[in-house]
């Protein structure tokens, strides 16, 4: 699926991406800057459909069956903390993570939960039967081009491996809003561990070296000054904007690079494991090497994790293994490349699942109304659980945290200001975020 704003086409109607031999639009979104102090990133580890918290980070053991449903709880490395008896290796590195078990808001359906947890605002209206707007909040890294764009070349987001729509209909949040195309993040919807993989236009095609694009962006550039009219439009700067970005991302090679995993050992991608959730998470560590701030990484197939039926067998078969194996990978890979206290990463979903299975077909169903998220990197303190559920993870028992107050986690591990003004399209001023920081995060 394309990103939302300036299409292929568009450029080859006004015959700029003719003149570059390049298709640019969909990776022209970072604004140019240089970079002041060492950012730090984020990967957010989005499990699009909502897992069972009950089934995984906030297991009870001593509850009822029709609670307790069919898995066991294992120790973890933390004394008296346990996890789902399905994640083994993220238990054994539980001492490097913080869990919280109290996330909660009121909102059970899948659109309206999404747009809130990858914005990290409440945005009242969204619905899945309503057309993507540009009326919708910013995303992540759409506010991190806006007020802390990173260096020339470099995206201020990315979203991978999938851009979450069912057919025409796409969910929302995924783009910069308000705040328009130009802050986009780069959406790429392939699959990282095919043996073809490759994202078109962030390398130079054969037979073009550097030297060959800056004569064609020459070319360009006297065809631009020829075309008054064009240039006196907002379209037609907006083009030359984009056109600008895309050449720094090209001559920089940095992106381009990191788009290549097979620079990588053989040992390191097989330790992510040789699979969509593994590859896509090798590719998100990457990326945050690369200078990228804010990694999206969609586990998932829009509803993958949205288990109203057989939620056990799925989750022990299909979702958990590349899921604990490949976010085990990346907080080692972190750990040896030193890149842990530079960036967080975030596990999570849009809500949690029912604490009663459903006896007729062995699911769970959409809750809101508590559920769970697990932290490491970027300053979070390991070894915690923050927040306690009740006997039967269906309320918190202790203070409730929110997707907003994840929003205002998220921009402060990225050195962001989350009380910051901004103008929505109707220039009405708006805050970025209303959340509070989860300080014992970092405590």
């Amino acid at each position: 699926m394309p990103p939302i704003g300036l299409r292929r086409r568009e450029f080859l109607q006004v015959g700029y991406s003719g003149l570059l031999g390049l298709g640019l639009a969909a990776f022209t979104r970072s604004v140019a800057a240089e970079r002041r102090a060492k950012p730090k990133a984020v990967i957010l580890v989005f499990q699009t459909g909502a897992p069972s918290h009950i089934d995984t980070f906030d297991p009870k053991p001593d509850a009822p069956a029709e609670i307790r449903g069919e898995f066991g709880a294992i120790d973890t490395a933390v004394p008296g903390v346990k996890f789902g008896e399905y994640l083994p290796l993220l238990a054994a590195r539980a001492d490097k993570l913080a869990v919280v078990r109290t996330f909660a808001h009121k909102d059970n359906n899948h659109t309206a939960a999404t747009h809130h947890i990858i914005t990290g605002a409440l945005q009242p209206g969204v619905r899945f039967d309503k057309p993507l707007s540009r009326d919708d909040w910013p995303c992540y890294g759409a506010g991190v081009g806006y007020l802390r764009p990173p260096a020339a070349g470099v995206p201020a987001g990315v979203t991978l491996p999938t851009f979450l729509a069912e057919g025409p209909l796409v969910w929302p949040g995924q783009h910069a809003g308000f705040l328009g195309p130009k802050f986009d993040p780069w959406q790429i919807d392939k699959n990282p561990n095919a043996a073809d993989f490759r994202v078109d236009n962030v390398s130079l095609p054969p037979g073009l070296d550097v030297t060959h694009l800056n004569d064609r962006l020459a070319l360009l550039a006297e065809v631009n000054r020829q075309q008054p009219a064009l240039e006196q439009s907002a379209e037609g700067r907006k083009l030359t904007d984009q056109q600008k970005q895309a050449a720094a991302v090209l001559t920089s090679g940095a992106v381009a690079r990191a788009f290549d995993l097979n620079r990588e050992p053989a040992r390191t991608r097989d330790r992510y494991g040789r699979h969509p959730f593994g590859q896509s998470l090798l590719l998100a560590r990457r990326l945050a090497e690369a200078g990228v701030p804010m990694i999206q990484a969609n586990m998932g197939r829009v509803q993958n994790w949205d288990s109203h039926s057989d939620n056990f067998k799925r989750l022990k078969n299909v979702l958990l293994p590349p899921l604990d194996r490949g976010v085990s990978a990346l907080l080692d890979d972190l750990t040896e490349t030193g890149l842990i206290d530079d960036v967080m990463v975030v596990v999570t979903g849009e809500f949690g699942r029912t604490p009663k299975v459903d006896r007729s077909n062995a699911g769970r169903d959409h809750w809101a109304a508590c559920y769970s998220g697990a932290f490491f990197g970027g300053g979070v303190r390991g070894g915690q659980v923050v927040g306690k559920s009740d006997a039967t993870a269906a309320y918190p028992s202790t203070v409730p945290y929110s997707p907003d107050d994840l929003g205002a986690t998220v921009y402060h591990a990225l050195g962001i200001d989350h009380t910051t003004e901004l103008r929505d399209r109707q220039d009405r001023p708006v805050q970025l975020n209303r959340g509070s920081v989860i300080q014992p995060l970092f405590g």
